[in-house]
C-alpha cells in the first residue's frame, strides 16, 4: 500500500485490521472505537454509516463482528478516498464501501427503509460554540458546520428499515435535544451508556441506540469509566479495545 504525505497505517488490535490516517487531518479517538463496540450487527445485515470520516467504525465494526455489510457515507472526499484504501488493506472492499455525498441527502442517494442498522459519530458542538480549528478538516469534524444533529437523526431515520437500529455517540450536555429530535424522528430510545474519564469526573459521553417505530422502554446501563488510575485504561476499555474475541 502507497502512503501519500502525512499518512501512516495504525495497527487496529483486532484480527490484524488496519487503518490509514492522515496525521494532519482528524485521526479518531476512543469515541469511534467505543461506537464500534456499542453498535451491534447482524449476519447479512446492511449498516449505513454517517459521517464516516476515515472509515474507521466500519472497519473497526467489521473486525469486531465478522459479519454484516458497510457504507460510510462522508462529505470530504479526500477522506472517502482514504477509507477505500483502507478497506483495500484490510481485503475488505467486497462489504465495506465508501462513498462522497452530503448527509442532509442521504436519503435520496440510498435507499429508503434499506439499512438494517446506522451509526454515527457527528460532530458534537454546535457552529457558534467554542473555538474551531483552522484546518477546515478537523472543524467540520468536531463542528456542525455543514449539518446539524437534527438532520442526522432525520436521515437516520428515513435510511432505516421499520424495527431498524440506530447507534450513535454524543455529548451528555445534548441529551435533551437528542430524545426531542429521536421522539420527533420514531428512533424510539432503546439503550444508553454514560462515558466517564474515571469514577471522580462527570461523564463527558454518551453512547445512545434506538429502533424505528420501537416502543420499548429506555434501559440505562452501567455506566463506563475510561481510567482507573492516571495512563491507565480499565479492564472494560482495555477489552473494548484489544480483546480478540468476537461477540
Amino acid at each position: 500500500m502507497t502512503l501519500r504525505e502525512h499518512e501512516r497505517i495504525d495497527d487496529l488490535m483486532r484480527r490484524g485490521y488496519r487503518i490509514i490516517q492522515n496525521e494532519t487531518k482528524f485521526c479518531f479517538g476512543i469515541d469511534a472505537a467505543l461506537l464500534a463496540w456499542f453498535a451491534q450487527v447482524k449476519p447479512r445485515e446492511k449498516v449505513m454509516d454517517l459521517c464516516s470520516g476515515s472509515g474507521v467504525v466500519p472497519i473497526l465494526m467489521d473486525a469486531r463482528n465478522a459479519c454484516g455489510d458497510y457504507t460510510g457515507l462522508e462529505i470530504q472526499e479526500d477522506m472517502v478516498e482514504m477509507a477505500q484504501r483502507s478497506a483495500a488493506l484490510n481485503e475488505a472492499e467486497d462489504h465495506i464501501r465508501f462513498a462522497a455525498g452530503d448527509v442532509k441527502e442521504a436519503s435520496s442517494l440510498f435507499p429508503k427503509s434499506g439499512y438494517d442498522v446506522v451509526t454515527v459519530n457527528p460532530p458534537y458542538m454546535k457552529h457558534n460554540v467554542g473555538l474551531k480549528n483552522p484546518d477546515m478538516s478537523i472543524a467540520v469534524a468536531r463542528h456542525e458546520i455543514l449539518l446539524e444533529l437534527s438532520d442526522v437523526l432525520r436521515e437516520a431515520a428515513k435510511l432505516l428499515r421499520p424495527g431498524g437500529r440506530f447507534y450513535m455517540i454524543h455529548r451528555p450536555g445534548r441529551l435533551p435535544e437528542i430524545m426531542g429530535l429521536m421522539q420527533e424522528y420514531r428512533l424510539q430510545p432503546e439503550r444508553m451508556i454514560l462515558v466517564h474519564p474515571n469514577k471522580d469526573r462527570e461523564a463527558t459521553m454518551v453512547l445512545i441506540s434506538g429502533i424505528r417505530g420501537g416502543r420499548n422502554a429506555l434501559l440505562v446501563e452501567a455506566p463506563i469509566l475510561v481510567h482507573e488510575t492516571p495512563g491507565v485504561y480499565t479492564e472494560k476499555v482495555r477489552d473494548i479495545y484489544y480483546n480478540e474475541q468476537l461477540r
